[in-house]
């Protein structure tokens, strides 16, 4: 059995194999059954009300609209431009990548990872329907990308970082594959109040976004720690659905926020 503390403190073991087990699960589950019964909401609602135009959902396959399980809205932040390069980490069936690849247009590039291969199947299919040309999508880890150093302009992720066991590593990553000045634009679950032994050993609330969620000082610590310079950090209008989710996240003051990290230039260059 392979254990691992939750990465930025000194807390107690989580089962790895059984949280990449569960995690698999519950998103096996959300893209072949987006309409089941969840601890998170699911939908184009969801995405709406977490401020994503209607008028670019209406550009997106529906079936991916109707699998986004994000946390928060940050394109705002991400800024997006025409010919630029984009890794989602966690890219799930796809609705970020389409929506960023309706921003960098067919001169740009975005690429989706994800580990669980139902919802790869699913984003794949509705990619060569759609005829998004500029995306692709990846089967991989966060926490080891197969990608070269300074490969995109700019990583994004929607409530997939906190599920990821060595936090500090996947910021490692994102770092690492950035370009000079590049940007991390993410909406994550954070806390304000360390989780207790119960709750980070249960890969159940892992799943669905409470379990993993770091302490707010450490997770901020994570992001500068990885060469980036933290810039921004906002909270989002998100909410959990299921009474055990809604106890911990009460407790605990579990929020949503959309962050914004910026890789440093090299000496004598401005991006």
């Amino acid at each position: 059995m392979r254990t691992q503390t939750n990465d930025m403190t000194a807390r107690p073991q989580v089962d790895t194999t059984e949280l990449e087990a569960k995690v698999k699960a519950t998103y096996r589950a959300v893209a072949e059954d987006p309409h089941g019964s969840y601890h998170f909401e699911l939908g184009r609602d969801l995405a709406e009300r977490l401020g994503y135009p209607p008028e670019l959902l209406d550009k997106i396959p529906p079936a991916a609209v109707e699998s986004f399980a994000g946390v928060g809205y940050f394109f705002d932040l991400a800024d997006l431009k025409r010919g630029e390069e984009v890794l989602d980490l966690g890219s799930g069936s796809g609705m970020d990548v389409f929506y960023a690849a309706l921003q960098v247009g067919e001169s740009g590039r975005v690429v989706g990872i994800d580990m669980t291969q139902e919802q790869l199947a699913k984003a794949e299919r509705l990619r060569a329907e759609a005829g998004f040309s500029q995306v692709s999508f990846r089967e991989g880890h966060i926490e080891d990308l197969p990608f070269p150093d300074e490969s995109f302009d700019v990583v994004i992720s929607n409530g997939v970082i906190n599920l990821a066991p060595d936090k500090k590593r996947v910021f490692a990553e994102a770092a690492r594959v950035l370009r000079p000045g590049g940007r991390l634009t993410i909406a994550d679950i954070i806390a304000e109040v360390e989780l207790t032994a119960q709750i980070v050993a249960d890969t159940d609330l892992w799943a669905s976004c409470i379990g993993g969620a770091a302490q707010q000082d450490a997770y901020q610590g994570a992001v500068e720690t990885s060469g980036m310079r933290l810039e921004l950090m906002t909270r989002n209008e998100y909410r959990f659905l299921s009474q055990q989710a809604l106890n911990a996240s009460e407790r605990y003051r579990v929020k949503s926020v959309s962050v914004l990290a910026r890789k440093a230039e090299r000496k004598g260059i401005r991006s």
